[in-house]
Order: C-alpha cells, then sequence, then structure tokens
C-alpha cells in the first residue's frame, strides 16, 4: 500500500471509528460507505490485524483497533500540523528567490527598489546575477529574470514591464561644433557611437519614410563601438558622437540639457520590451509571486521607463543651446 493510500486507509478507519459506521464516515468524507469499508480492510490487511467488529449495525473497536486510533489520530495531527506550517508560511512570505537582470538595468532599477521589496517582506532573501547575457531560467535555477529586447520563449510567464524605446542623441558641444543632421543621410558626415551586442552584432538604427515604410542603416564606420549601454549614454555626453541611447537611460541627460535629441520624427524608436519572466508552473511559490508583483508596481512608478516618446521634441537641440 502506497502512501498515500496509507493516509486514504488511516483517515477512514479513524472517521468511521469516531462515527460509529461506515455509512456515517463516508458521508462525512464525501465518498461511498463500500469505499470507507475497502480503505479499512486494506489497511487491516496490511497490518496483519483486526481493527474492527462490524455488524449490521454497528462497529466495535478491538483491543489493537483502540491501541492504533490512539497513534492514527498523533500522526493526523501531525500531517495538519504540517499543513497549517506550511499556509502560516505564505502568509509571512519567506525565503529565498534569485533573480537575473542585465546590469546596467538592475543597477539603476532594480537595486533602488530591493530595500523597500524586503523591507515588506523581512522573510525575504535575494539573490540578484548581474549578467547581459540571456539565462536559461530552468536550467540555472532562477525565479525570475528581467530582461529586454524582442521577447519570444512562450515556455515561460511574461510580465510586460515597459516598452524599451530608444532616441539618437549627442552632446550640444558636439553638435554645436559638427552641426545638427537634418535627414538620416547627413549622419554619415558625423562621428557616430555604435552599440555592439555579445554575440558580436551592431545594432541598426531605423528610420521612417515619408510612405510610412521604414528603412534601417548601420552606423558604421564608427568612430566608437561600445557594448554597455550606459557607456554610450556616458561617450555622448562627453562630446564624442550621436549615439542610439535607450530613453530611460538618456532622460535625466536630456533634462538637465546635456544631450540633445537628433532627427526627432524621422528617426524610428524601436520596438523593443522591457519584462519580468518566470517559470511556467500551476501554483507560483508566494516567495516568487509578491517579488514579481512587488516590482512590478515599482517599475510602474518609474518615469523614465513610460517617458511618452512624443515629449522628446521638446529636447532638440536649438541655436541657442550652443
Amino acid at each position: 500500500m502506497e502512501v498515500s493510500q496509507h493516509v486514504r486507509a488511516i483517515l477512514s478507519f479513524v472517521e468511521a471509528a469516531d462515527a460509529g459506521s461506515f455509512s456515517a464516515a463516508a458521508r462525512k468524507l464525501g465518498i461511498s460507505a463500500a469505499a470507507v469499508s475497502k480503505n479499512v480492510a486494506g489497511l487491516e490487511l496490511v497490518l496483519g490485524v483486526r481493527l474492527m467488529n462490524r455488524t449490521t449495525r454497528k462497529i466495535n473497536l478491538t483491543e489493537e483497533g483502540t491501541a492504533f486510533l490512539s497513534q492514527a489520530r498523533i500522526a493526523l495531527g501531525a500531517l495538519e500540523s504540517a499543513v497549517d506550517s506550511l499556509v502560516a508560511r505564505k502568509v509571512e512570505i519567506s525565503g529565498h528567490v534569485k533573480i537575473s537582470t542585465s546590469v546596467a538595468f538592475g543597477r539603476e532599477y532594480l537595486l533602488p527598489v530591493l530595500p523597500g521589496l524586503l523591507e515588506r517582506y523581512p522573510g525575504l532573501t535575494v539573490d540578484v546575477d548581474f549578467d547581459d547575457r540571456m539565462t536559461d531560467l530552468i536550467r540555472d535555477g532562477y525565479d525570475i529574470a528581467i530582461r529586454g529586447g524582442r521577447i519570444v520563449d512562450s515556455s515561460l510567464i511574461t510580465r510586460p514591464v515597459c516598452r524599451l524605446k530608444t532616441v539618437l542623441a549627442a552632446s550640444p558641444d558636439y553638435l554645436a561644433s559638427h552641426g545638427v543632421p537634418q535627414i538620416p543621410e547627413d549622419l554619415t558626415q558625423h562621428r557616430l557611437i555604435a552599440r555592439r551586442f555579445l554575440g558580436g552584432r551592431i545594432n541598426a538604427w531605423g528610420f521612417k519614410r515619408d510612405d510610412g515604410s521604414l528603412t534601417t542603416m548601420d552606423p558604421e564606420p564608427a568612430v566608437l563601438t561600445l557594448s554597455a549601454p550606459e557607456a554610450l549614454v556616458q561617450a555622448a555626453v562627453a562630446g564624442l558622437g550621436i549615439a542610439q541611447i535607450g530613453i530611460h537611460h538618456a532622460l535625466q541627460y536630456l533634462e538637465s540639457g546635456q544631450l540633445k535629441a537628433v532627427l526627432f520624427g524621422q528617426y524610428d524608436p524601436g520596438s523593443y520590451e522591457m519584462v519580468i519572466q518566470y517559470p511556467h508552473r500551476t501554483l507560483i511559490a508566494p516567495r516568487v509571486k509578491v517579488t514579481v508583483d512587488y516590482l512590478l508596481a515599482a517599475f510602474e512608478q518609474e518615469k523614465s521607463l513610460h517617458f511618452p516618446e512624443e515629449k522628446l521634441a521638446a529636447y532638440q537641440f536649438r541655436q541657442e543651446d550652443s
């Protein structure tokens, strides 16, 4: 008899002993009287002793049955305590959460909200890996991944954080010295800062045609090629050239006047997204669920992650900026 059958049999025995009949125990357990009788008979067979004497109207415990009943109550009580303990733990929310995120997003957006998460759920501990490579959540043992790009992994639950739009920007000093591009073709006369992904691909720049179609150009030859998105911002602020930068990275520098948007209205900001992903499970662990919900709510309050593209028009270069 398997463990699960043992439990059903013991429960049937205890309920029958308490109720005084198989039919009364069956009503309480929501099964048939025949099933209760079969469970008790199977238990007796495994134990090798008779636990009950049956008549047509009632049942009486044998001496062995009386002794076993007290032990059975202890066993069932232990099971109930285990269930209660797990339920209490779910309410208290405790455990370890392992997160994978990119270096830039993790430092700028995840780290600042972790104190609030840990204050709300003091029983949590968090382990964060800062890695720009795509990770395999299941294989590498992560509970959560925060990813940016074109998300295609349908084997995971995906919760959107924001759209990741970009802007072409340069410092006022650079634009005053080298001029402001008026059309995409003018970029061939400028110093361009390119981004190279870890796989070696150079990120192309997209532009909108008058007929509504899109075209792309590779920012080559580039005066500088970088892999870290935050380094693109620093290079552009330093006046090294024009760079394609995530709006969420560039916003504080646009607002301070250290960067200016170029080719606004002609440049295509892209269609990337930032998401939170976790393995597809029927029952998500409470420690993971509260972490995901907290992070989504915190990121929703971050202005730079949801800045409207059309408002970039206010940050274009004007001659008085030079």
